[in-house]
Order: C-alpha cells, then sequence, then structure tokens
C-alpha cells in the first residue's frame, strides 16, 4: 500500500546513529522531513546529506529532518562523523519502516531515494519518489513542500 498526501503517517521508531530512539509520533507540533536513500558511503547521497547540513535551506524553525537507510547505526555514525552531516540518520536494516511507507526498491534489499514530509497533524503533506535511484532527488521541491507548512 503506498502512502499518499493526507494519509495519517505510520509511526515507528528507528535507531539515530547514537543508539538513541527516534520516534515519529515524539514529532509532533513539528514539521517532519523524512529522507529515505540506499546506502551509507554511496556518491548520490554522501552529496545530498552533506548538501543539506552544509545549506541552511533547512534551516525552517519547526521544521525536523532525519535521513533513513537500511545501514546500521555504526556505520550512521561514522558516515556522519566523517561528513560533518548535522542532522540525525535512523537505521532501518530490516527495512521495516521503509515497507510501511512502501518505498522499498525493487532490488528488494534497499530503498527508494524517497521524501516524506509530515505536518505538524502526523498526516502525510508530501510524497517524492526518485525512480532513477543513482540521482539525486529534487530537494527544491521537498524545501518549498516544508516552508509551505511553515
Amino acid at each position: 500500500m503506498a502512502i499518499h498526501i493526507g494519509d495519517t503517517a505510520p509511526d515507528f521508531t528507528l535507531k539515530t546513529q547514537d543508539e538513541k530512539e527516534w520516534k515519529l509520533s515524539a514529532q509532533l507540533g513539528k514539521n517532519v522531513v523524512l529522507l529515505w536513500y540506499p546506502l551509507d558511503w554511496s556518491p548520490t547521497c554522501e552529496k545530498e546529506n552533506c548538501s543539506i547540513s552544509n545549506e541552511q535551506s533547512f534551516n525552517i524553525p519547526g521544521a525536523v529532518v532525519v535521513g533513513i537507510s537500511r545501514d546500521s547505526t555504526w556505520s550512521h555514525k561514522a558516515w556522519k562523523k566523517a561528513h560533518n552531516i548535522s542532522h540525525d540518520l535512523l537505521a532501518d536494516p530490516l527495512l521495516d519502516v521503509t515497507k510501511k511507507f512502501d518505498l522499498v526498491h525493487p532490488a528488494g534489499f534497499i530503498s527508494h531515494r524517497a521524501s516524506v514530509v509530515v505536518d505538524k497533524q502526523g498526516k502525510v503533506a508530501f510524497v517524492q519518489v526518485q525512480e532513477k535511484t543513482g540521482e539525486a532527488r529534487d530537494m527544491q521541491a521537498v524545501i518549498n513542500a516544508v516552508k509551505k507548512l511553515a
């Protein structure tokens, strides 16, 4: 079942790179940007996550940005440190949360490169799936979606 604009976002809890639990429902009252990416240490994923950290585009009051991939917490921690990534990275090693959002790549072992914006009430406000995994997402469309909610 695909996720659609207007749906209540499925709640989930994942571990951050620091082994802390991060729960979507704990973010109510904030606009949340969920950025799925296939793998740490890959060129497009690195470019996207570093640009989010280096640019102030996502520095929107009341907005939270997290990256989600199947990589382990220790991989996320090393990758975040190596590239000075400022946002939390969530580990979904069995793709359980990715499946809830119907964002498993056809290859079956990674997620799509996808963006989901969840509004302050927990409703899906924006969905973007990049069909060509090696290509970067339209980050400006994601930023615009978040700014419309601010």
